[in-house]
C-alpha cells in the first residue's frame, strides 16, 4: 500500500534546475540541523547525506574540525544544501535546495507525500525530491567569484589597522556553544562569520574609525559592533529591551 502511495505522490515532486549546475560541485555542505527541523530532524540529515554520497558527492558539515584544504581557502568551491518544511494541513512536503557561495539557487526540488506519519511522510517527500538530483560530475575549477555588496565602503585609512587586527585570527571555526561558524576573510577591511546551512552570513564585520573595533551587520538586518578579545570574537547583540548582550564566539 505504501509503495502505491509513493508512486502516486511521485508526480507531485517538482524540480527546477538553474544555469550553474549542482553536479559541477564535488563538495556539498549541509548543516548539522536544518532550521525547519530543529525540534525533530526525522533523520532527514542522515538520509540526505547517504543520498548525496550515493550520487558521488562529498558531504561536509558545519562544526567539523577537519575540512579539506581545497575548500578551507575558497568558500565558493562547495555548494550549500538545505531542506525546508513546506507542509500543509493534509500533506507532508519538503523543498530541497542547493545554493552557491553568492546565495544563488542552483538546484531546487519539491517532494510531496500522502503519508500521514511525520517521519515516514518527510522521508518519502525527501526521497521524491532527490529523484531528479544529478550525480556529481565536478569541474576541475569552479569558476565562481564572491560578489561583493556594491555599497561596500573602502576605508583606506584603516587598512593598516585592519590588517593588524585580522592577523590576530586569520581564519578558522568559532562557536558560542550553540552555533558553529566559519570565519571567511573577504578583504583587508572585511570578514564574515558564515553558517554552512544558510546562504546569508551570520554576521558581516567591517572596519570602523576605531582600531580593533568593527561595525557588524547581523543576518536579521540589525547593526551593532564587534571586536577581538583573547583570540575570540565578541559581538554586542541587540536585545528586544534596547540593551545589548555580550556574545562570545570561541576559537575552536
Amino acid at each position: 500500500m505504501m509503495k502505491k502511495i509513493s508512486v502516486l505522490t511521485f508526480i507531485l515532486a517538482t524540480t527546477v534546475v538553474f544555469g550553474q549546475k549542482v553536479s559541477d560541485y564535488k563538495y556539498i555542505s549541509i548543516p548539522q540541523t536544518f532550521r525547519d527541523f530543529e525540534k525533530n530532524s526525522y533523520d532527514l540529515d542522515n538520509s540526505l547525506t547517504k543520498a548525496l554520497k550515493s550520487k558521488g558527492y562529498i558531504v561536509i558539515q558545519e562544526g567539523k574540525d577537519q575540512w579539506p584544504s581545497e575548500i578551507e581557502k575558497n568558500s565558493c568551491s562547495f555548494a550549500v544544501g538545505n531542506i525546508s518544511n513546506k507542509s500543509s494541513f493534509l500533506r507532508n512536503k519538503v523543498e530541497l535546495e542547493f545554493k552557491d557561495c553568492n546565495g544563488k539557487v542552483i538546484f531546487s526540488s519539491k517532494g510531496n507525500s500522502n503519508l500521514k506519519e511525520y517521519k515516514e511522510g518527510y522521508q518519502d517527500a525527501l526521497k521524491l525530491s532527490l529523484v531528479s538530483l544529478p550525480a556529481s560530475r565536478p569541474l576541475e575549477n569552479i569558476q565562481i567569484t564572491k560578489v561583493e555588496n556594491p555599497n561596500t565602503e573602502t576605508v583606506k585609512k584603516n587598512e593598516e589597522s585592519a590588517s593588524s587586527t585580522v592577523s590576530e585570527s586569520k581564519s578558522g571555526k568559532y562557536t558560542n556553544g550553540k552555533l558553529s561558524l566559519q570565519k571567511i576573510q573577504v578583504d583587508a577591511n572585511q570578514f564574515i562569520l558564515a553558517d554552512g546551512g544558510s546562504s546569508v552570513p551570520f554576521a558581516v564585520f567591517k572596519t570602523s574609525s576605531k582600531k580593533d573595533v568593527f561595525r557588524v551587520k547581523l543576518s536579521d538586518g540589525s547593526s551593532t559592533i564587534g571586536y577581538f578579545e583573547n583570540g575570540n570574537i565578541v559581538i554586542d547583540v541587540p536585545q528586544s529591551n534596547g540593551e545589548f548582550a555580550k556574545e562570545v564566539f570561541y576559537s575552536k
